[in-house]
């Protein structure tokens, strides 16, 4: 495994873990890596300083490896999982709306709306996962979708 840094055409910074780094070229190159903030695909590996493993014992008062530096997965006592900035603030609040506040119906999402738009189905708030060529035809037929800014709960890190 290995850690990227990365970085978006708007300039958003995060990180994220490839099987190798064929695996991450070829992901990239298929479109499938996306900016982890606003869904952007123009991504690319950010400067990053390798993280070197020690034999120090925690509380040497030797940093720590990459303590300090912009690539620092979290400050000390912070888990990963907490929103640092007020963009990463809004999305989890989003996520957490839209998650509470519609049912996940995951790979049938696209069935599952044309249904409810053809009143098979009763009409309420869904969400779930669709390939890209299933969303342009529901665009297309005037099937109101939009896309989430975040991945479904079993793909996030």
């Amino acid at each position: 495994m290995i850690r990227y840094a990365l970085t978006c055409a708007d300039g958003h910074r995060f990180e994220s873990w490839f099987q190798s780094a064929s695996a991450f070229d070829a992901l990239l190159k298929s479109g499938h890596v996306s900016c982890s903030l606003c869904g952007s695909r123009d991504v690319s590996k950010a400067l990053m300083a390798p993280s070197v493993a020690t034999d120090r014992p925690e509380g040497s008062g030797a940093p720590a490896p990459d303590e300090g530096s912009e690539n620092a997965a979290a400050p000390a006592g912070r888990p990963l999982s907490t929103p640092t900035g007020p963009a990463e603030q809004a999305l989890t609040a989003l996520r957490k709306r839209i998650e509470q506040n519609s049912e996940h119906v995951g790979l049938r999402f696209a069935q599952e709306a044309r249904d409810i738009h053809a009143g098979l189905r009763p009409d309420r708030p869904i969400h779930g996962e669709a390939r890209p060529d299933e969303a342009i035809r529901l665009i297309e037929d005037g099937i109101p979708v939009a896309p989430l800014p975040f991945l479904p709960g079993r793909k996030r890190n």
